[in-house]
């Protein structure tokens, strides 16, 4: 057991680059006399916590001590997992890590000098042009932090392309997403309007209807149908689209939208904990100069050779603040790469491949589920990647006691449907793992009635 060092009160660290000038000159310009004054609106607990921290170790009992930290985890092939909701499990092939784990690849962030790190320009160009063939949309950017705020910086690009300040977004969408979506239009005043599918109804103040496809519950929209309405009042057409789901589906630009933002972690990336990830944005070329972040460019130099440029650089990194699109401060290059190897390494028969084998186990899956007693596939039509389950006992119940089974269960939806779980399954659940948690499931209940 480690004991905690006892740090006085008066602890500076050593590591501060701050003179007592420079903190004096910074002072006077905020106008307040101290540090202390400066941070007087935060209580002193959480100001100066005291830090309880180890004894110091040697390199070689700290190494010990992170490895038996580390034990502790479960490996992931331990458990059967059937959790989905956005951060999805798929077969990642051997070529993507042994590539994407290069050097060269590894230490690279966003370069400042971008024109002199061809090879990472061109990886993002390759990066654009897959997901804009991904997407059947026109022009795709170099790459943003993840798929929620993706969504988010396209209603942002919605409202400046259509000077209009109010946003429909279906109730089918993630409600994670629409949370993220309320955060980043607070500041600009930016109006959220969350709607459902059959009272549908847009105004010529409207900027744009957001539709998820398929949606939180995994169900396909028809989609046609919300474009039209949609430009029928003069408003954008914006989807978030699954990035493997547009292997297989009718992609977003055959049918009318006008941005698409989608996640790419299904595409190479492990799920990580949460990240990071990096999200796919996608617009039609009459809004290219409203798009966020950076776009890359193909051409040639001097000599007639190839050559990679930053084409349009829309963020405030390179324009003027008030001028920018986004703040958007990376490109996320090394995760957008992992998706571009992926891409290229399957092949549109190969994605297509591994996008119908989820959505045959997904269905076998929920016909078995349907089939036990007390347990219920709430039917929302054609469905690809995780469904819904109305279950009898609570999910929270039925998710600690799959755990016994060395199963993770599905999402806890249970604030949208009494006793709901949010099922998924991919191309990488076995046969023997779907039928084990169906069995699972149909015995717990049993049990806990016995109990």
């Amino acid at each position: 057991m480690f004991m905690p060092m006892n740090y006085s009160e008066d602890f500076v660290s050593p590591y501060s680059p701050n003179t007592d000038a420079d903190r004096r000159q910074m002072l006077d310009a905020i106008g307040v006399d101290s540090v202390d004054e400066l941070f007087a609106d935060i209580p002193k607990q959480y100001r100066d916590p005291k830090l309880h921290l180890p004894e110091p170790m040697s390199e070689f009992d700290l190494k010990r001590h992170f490895a038996e930290l580390a034990s502790m985890n479960k490996a992931p092939g331990d458990y059967a997992c059937f959790l989905g909701a956005g951060s999805y499990r798929h077969h990642i092939p051997a070529i993507v890590r042994q590539l994407t784990g290069r050097s060269e690849f590894m230490t690279a962030y966003t370069p400042y000098q971008p024109e002199i790190s061809q090879g990472t320009l061109q990886t993002e160009f390759e990066f654009q042009t897959l997901c804009a063939e991904l997407t059947a949309m026109d022009v795709a950017n170099a790459g943003m932090y993840d798929g929620s705020t993706s969504l988010a910086e396209a209603v942002l690009m919605a409202a400046r392309a259509t000077r209009r300040s109010s946003v429909a977004v279906l109730d089918s969408v993630s409600p994670a997403y629409t949370s993220v979506l309320r955060t980043y239009t607070e500041a600009p005043g930016i109006d959220i309007d969350v709607v459902s599918r059959d009272g549908l109804t847009l105004t010529e103040d409207t900027a744009c209807l957001v539709v998820q496809q398929p949606n939180f519950l995994g169900c396909i929209e028809d989609m046609q149908a919300m474009a039209d309405k949609a430009h029928a009042v003069g408003a954008l057409f914006v989807v978030y689209a699954d990035a493997l789901a547009m292997a297989m589906f009718t992609p977003p630009g055959e049918y009318g939208a006008d941005i698409v933002a989608s996640e790419g972690q299904a595409l190479g990336v492990p799920p990580t904990f949460g990240g990071p990830y990096v999200g796919i944005f996608a617009c039609k070329q009459d809004y290219i100069r409203q798009m966020p972040g950076r776009i890359v460019g193909r051409t040639v130099d001097t000599q007639g050779r190839t050559a990679y440029v930053l084409t349009l650089q829309t963020r405030e990194q390179h324009i003027r603040r008030e001028r920018a699109t986004s703040n958007i401060c990376t490109s996320v290059a090394l995760i957008a790469l992992m998706t571009t190897v992926y891409m290229a390494a399957n092949g549109k028969h190969g994605m297509r491949r591994t996008a119908e084998l989820t959505y045959q186990k997904s269905h076998y899956l929920a016909s078995l589920i349907d089939d036990i007693p007390g347990y219920s596939v709430v039917d929302g039509g054609v469905f690809f990647q995780e469904f819904a389950v109305q279950c009898p006992i609570p999910t929270s119940t039925l998710n600690e006691r799959l755990l016994d089974y060395k199963i993770i269960g599905g999402l806890d939806i249970s604030d949208q449907i009494d006793c709901g779980m949010l099922v998924c399954a991919t191309e990488v659940n076995t046969r023997e793992e779907i039928e084990s948690f169906a069995a699972a499931l149909a015995a717990i209940p049993e049990q806990s009635a016995s109990a």
